[in-house]
């Protein structure tokens, strides 16, 4: 049994992977994987889908102003980056001696 829960569905990226966004406005960038929210299908890339976010001056950041932050990606809009082909592609699964490892299927590569 899994550990996830009834809202939880299981992703097949990790925290690491380099994808690319497919849709939206920042459609063709790519970056590597910062954070991924699997309660609500969502992941937060380096660099990508920049929103600014006005700031009141507080204790710890004495400075308010305008800030550069980081918004959500829907699981859907990113595709792996093929460490091979450097083109988008799906992930499968295959045992290989003994344990399971994931593989990019555009071009058969074992993935990390």
């Amino acid at each position: 049994m899994t550990d996830l829960t009834k809202h939880e569905v299981k992703c097949r990226l990790k925290k690491g992977d380099e994808v690319v966004v497919l849709s939206g406005r920042c459609a063709g960038q790519k970056g590597k994987i910062d954070r991924i929210d699997r309660k609500h299908d969502k992941v937060f890339v380096a660099g990508i889908n920049l929103v600014k976010r006005h700031t009141k001056p507080s204790v710890s950041d004495q400075e308010g102003g305008i800030v550069d932050k980081a918004a959500p990606l829907h699981v859907s809009k990113v595709a792996l980056v093929d460490p091979k082909t450097k083109k988008a592609t799906r992930i499968g699964y295959k045992v290989e001696d003994g344990k399971k490892v994931r593989f990019a299927k555009a071009s058969g590569t074992i993935l990390a």
